[in-house]
């Protein structure tokens, strides 16, 4: 139903939906299509659909079984906010997160105006982090769409970045991932697209996060941006003042 995630900004992954379908440029190599239908070919039973948008009903209480506080990542393998998922349905998540009050949410959409259509049907519980997907300079309204929303932390995952934002507005923003596009067909990121985005995060307070370079081996390619790693993440107890602190202390 959900395991131990791989995915550096996170702890864990909770699936209560999973498939999609794509929408803009940053869609066009997508990891989840790419696992979805390995998974479909070993057999696996919750993927028997493939990509195709399927509700995981069976996955929901997922979150309230789960004792040890989490930072989880809510549909890694799908988008909540997609026509496809009823509304009465996204109600059901909101209310597991809101019950799980011990855990912290990520909750990551490109399909920004179906959520700024939504969100003030929705009950924004503290414990619930709301992001959108900015690839380039095409998709620079979704973060307008997020800051009308009632989410207390705000974040952004500039990923896969495969354009430069030159005149990014962080206003409002509690947060920024940044990472390059990997595996076959990846598109590269200039290093001077990331300066430009950390370097607006500081002068904002803004807590940075660069996830990697990416690349067909990203192992090889690594997440060192000028001689270190770029773990910040928002302080919990602390949210009126950004401070920046390393992911790793978080739950020390």
């Amino acid at each position: 139903m959900a395991g131990k995630s791989k995915i550096e900004w996170t702890e864990a992954t909770w699936n209560p939906v999973t498939g999609c379908t794509k929408i803009s440029a940053g869609c066009t190599n997508c990891y989840a299509e790419r696992l979805a239908m390995r998974l479909k070919a070993m057999g696996q039973l919750k993927y028997r659909n493939g990509f195709k948008v399927t509700l995981q009903e069976k996955a929901l209480d997922y979150p309230l079984l789960l004792k040890t506080p989490k930072i989880i990542f809510v549909n890694s393998m799908s988008d909540l906010f997609h026509e496809d998922v009823p509304f009465e349905y996204i109600k059901k998540i909101f209310d597991i997160m809101k019950q799980a009050s011990w855990h912290r949410f990520q909750v990551l959409t490109k399909r920004s105006e179906r959520l700024a259509e939504l969100s003030s049907l929705l009950e924004w519980s503290p414990n619930i982090w709301l992001g959108v997907t900015v690839e380039n300079n095409d998709c620079i309204f979704r973060i307008d769409h997020l800051r009308e929303t009632n989410a207390h932390i705000k974040f952004l995952s500039l990923e896969p970045l495969i354009g430069p934002l030159p005149d990014i507005n962080l206003t409002n923003i509690d947060w920024v991932i940044v990472g390059g596009e990997s595996g076959p067909g990846s598109r590269p990121m200039k290093e001077e697209w990331v300066h430009s985005i950390r370097d607006s995060c500081q002068r904002g307070h803004i807590p940075f996060f660069f996830k990697q370079w990416g690349g067909v081996n990203k192992k090889k390619a690594g997440r060192i941006l000028d001689g270190r790693t770029w773990d910040e993440i928002p302080n919990y107890a602390r949210l009126d003042k950004h401070v920046p602190i390393p992911f790793s202390l978080e739950f020390n």
